[in-house]
């Protein structure tokens, strides 16, 4: 039914995110904008380089003002993370998000950001690729049968380890304090994932391979990998599921134009995660490109399956 069809679906609040629900939305298209916040890179700054704001230097009531724009144009707003992204009858993308359910939508903005947060633990930088991963959509199918540990409380942990189980032989969750919905939490507790909560990694061992980790408690786990998994799912992560084109140098980004357009038709990206410089102004500036390009997309695409 088209009513449960959004026009743009925006991954992302921060600065890209926030200004292409601003501009799709006052393309008077239903658009949906997915994130929290405090997950943005802008959140905890300290605003000295951008023109035009006078009394606001704090990256949170940046955002909050943010957010209240988007609303008072009619766009949704949702705090939660996307889990998986996939294309859909119709030329629609799916997406699932942490509360279990699906939506559907004619065009995405992706403005996650970039930056996959480290443990900065002994035997992390030595062992990355050696069975320190940081992408369990990437990696899981290497460790068929073998014994892995996540880390992490967020969603990117949760559902890591709930994925990992279709592979590995035993999956070890470690956590802190687990913070996602409870259709997630629900999840996790119904499943065979070992969860030590209230616990973190504290070593990672081995030579030439990871062999154990070492917990704050005391505690040595014998495994043969670790997903470090920080936070919500990444955009290249999510990017990557549907087929959308990184850069050819680094495969650190998304590629696009200068449309903000990626290589897959109704895809869009937009922030930091297009590469540097990782200022405000620039994600700002694409953001507003990317909404605009999304909402005329949709539009068309609107109007064909009317026709």
């Amino acid at each position: 039914m088209a009513e449960d069809i959004y026009d743009v679906v925006i991954t992302g609040v921060g600065p890209a995110g926030i200004q292409a629900g601003i501009h799709a939305a006052r393309k008077k298209t239903r658009v949906l904008l997915l994130g929290r916040i405090e997950n943005s890179a802008l959140y905890g700054a300290h605003i000295e380089n951008y023109a035009f704001v006078d009394g606001v230097s704090e990256g949170r009531e940046m955002l909050q003002v943010g957010l209240s724009q988007v609303r008072r144009f009619g766009a949704e707003i949702s705090p939660e993370d996307v889990l998986k992204i996939a294309t859909g009858d119709e030329n629609l993308f799916l997406l699932e998000l942490e509360s279990g359910r699906t939506i559907r939508s004619r065009s995405l903005v992706l403005c996650m950001g970039v930056a996959k947060k480290k443990l900065a633990v002994p035997g992390e930088k030595e062992l990355a690729g050696r069975g320190v991963s940081y992408c369990v959509d990437c990696d899981a199918n290497f460790y068929r049968n073998l014994t892995v540990a996540v880390v992490g409380n967020r969603s990117a942990a949760v559902d890591g380890a709930l994925t990992l189980l279709d592979y590995a032989s035993k999956v070890y969750l470690v956590a802190g304090k687990i913070e996602v919905s409870d259709e997630l939490g629900e999840r996790l507790k119904a499943s065979d994932v070992q969860v030590l909560e209230g616990t973190w990694v504290k070593e990672i061992q081995g030579e030439n391979a990871v062999t154990a980790i070492t917990l704050d408690n005391g505690e040595v786990l014998a495994v043969d990998g670790i997903f470090i998994e920080l936070g919500s799912k990444g955009a290249l992560e999510l990017a990557t599921q549907i087929g959308v084109a990184l850069d050819t140098e680094t495969f650190k980004y998304i590629d696009t134009n200068r449309k903000q357009e990626t290589n897959i038709p109704g895809v869009y990206a937009a922030g930091d995660i297009v590469g540097p410089p990782y200022q405000m102004a620039k994600a700002v500036g694409e953001g507003c490109v990317a909404g605009m390009e999304a909402a005329t997309y949709a539009r068309r695409m609107k109007r064909r399956s009317s026709d």
